[in-house]
């Protein structure tokens, strides 16, 4: 509820140790006591990286479905020529800038940088691609797949917030979730603790145990993200299901943007076991076209070359980041109000279609009612007539009794962890 405002450009020096750090901005869209958050343009750099250009604030958030109040901008920048951290607001010309909250939060290195040894490569080839340590990444999306969100307090020490997925299904195939709380996940040298916490590892989706139905979808995500920058994907993989527990049994497809990541994704195979954690890195070059924005598609599909004993596909987790382009910029153009990514998806567009057959069904089922009602009330008038005939014909004064009417028929608390890691610096302004 309190903001810093600046008419000038304004730099915060943050001393911290050499490394990558996670740098989040908080802002909150209400007018403040002097100023209108509404209406505010500015650009934000750090260390030579420009992070936003020309942002707004009301912008952003009034292209999120549901247009909440606040929202975070989540980076991650290197800090290893200088142990600090300098952060600075410019605002755009005849404007302000401001800022509700700032979050700076030491990582491992090796976290998300992948050298020339360890290297991932394009999707599709054998190209490898190098991270520099001088890279810098913007966090686009990060989901708890087949759960609930996990709020940054339940994060492995980096206050990371793993959101819902559910939004970003696409169609109606949803596939089905599964948790396993009571698994124990055996992290590993590989995947150690702080790659995902276990709240991730213990939920997942998948299609189902229907293989002749799952044979014939695909279990698909989309997601709304900028061109001309290179995305570093990470799925995450745990194979939490008692009855998969060797290698071969469950191997699936997985396809991003229409091509081949995986052809033989094997999670048991992978890991080495089921509850152990695992992850696979790929890098997507998305070009820039006629849209700012593009659709990225992300499908699993079980493999059809292997004769797996459960035809089915997994997943767990999912982080999309955004590389920094050659000149050191994540400066992307404010969205436009109505490019909301849910009020665009295939399956809404369906649920209208669904809106209007009911309604089609309602006045259905409306005239037929009518119809019989009116039909009953003619042969009923009909029936009495000839029962009156009847009566006045024996003059008899015989009790009739009306049938009775028909009745009717009557229409995840997370735990709180309380350890706070000592490697971050918190700062509400």
């Amino acid at each position: 509820m309190t903001a810093r405002t600046f008419r000038d450009k304004f730099t915060y020096s943050f001393p911290v140790s050499v490394g990558l750090k996670f740098l989040r901005f908080y802002f909150y869209r209400v007018q403040y006591s002097g100023f209108d958050a509404t209406t505010c343009f500015f650009s934000v750099t750090a260390n030579g990286h420009l992070l936003l250009k020309n942002f707004s604030a009301y912008l952003t958030l009034s292209a999120v479905d549901g247009q909440p109040a606040s929202l975070s901008e989540e980076f991650v920048v290197p800090c290893f020529e200088t142990e600090k951290l300098n952060v600075t607001f410019s605002p755009s010309p005849n404007s302000l800038a401001f800022v509700n909250g700032i979050e700076v939060v030491s990582m491992p290195k090796n976290m998300y940088v992948k050298h020339q040894d360890d290297s991932v490569s394009f999707i599709n080839s054998k190209i490898p691609f190098d991270i520099p340590d001088a890279t810098a990444f913007e966090t686009v999306y990060r989901l708890n797949v087949g759960g609930a969100t996990v709020a940054n307090v339940d994060d492995t020490g980096m206050f990371r917030t793993w959101l819902d997925d559910s939004p970003y299904i696409f169609g109606g195939a949803w596939g089905t979730v599964s948790s396993r709380f009571n698994v124990t996940i055996k992290y590993s040298k590989d995947t150690p603790a702080y790659t995902a916490p276990v709240f991730v590892y213990t939920t997942s989706r998948s299609m189902g145990r229907e293989p002749n139905i799952n044979m014939n979808y695909n279990l698909t995500w989309n997601f709304y993200i900028d061109g001309g920058f290179n995305y570093l994907l990470r799925l995450h993989f745990c194979q939490t299901h008692l009855e998969v527990t060797e290698a071969s049994q469950q191997v699936f497809e997985i396809f991003i943007n229409n091509q081949t990541a995986e052809p033989l994704a094997d999670v048991i195979y992978w890991s080495g076991g089921n509850g152990i954690p695992v992850y696979r890195d790929y890098v997507l070059l998305i070009p820039s076209g006629g849209s700012s924005k593009q659709t990225l598609w992300i499908a699993s599909h079980p493999s059809e070359e292997v004769g797996s004993k459960f035809a089915d596909a997994i997943l767990n987790g999912l982080e999309i980041f955004r590389h920094n382009k050659s000149d050191g910029s994540l400066a992307v153009p404010n969205p436009e109000p109505s490019s909301s990514l849910a009020s665009l998806k295939p399956e809404n567009k369906q649920q209208k279609k669904g809106k209007k057959l009911s309604m089609k069904i309602v006045i259905r089922v409306s005239l037929s009612c009518t119809i019989t009602v009116s039909l009953s009330l003619l042969l009923s008038s009909i029936f009495w007539r000839k029962k009156r005939r009847s009566y006045y014909k024996r003059k008899s004064m015989e009790r009739r009794k009306a049938s009775p009417l028909p009745d009717h028929a009557s229409v995840l608390h997370w735990p709180k962890s309380k350890q706070q890691p000592t490697t971050s610096t918190m700062l509400s302004s």
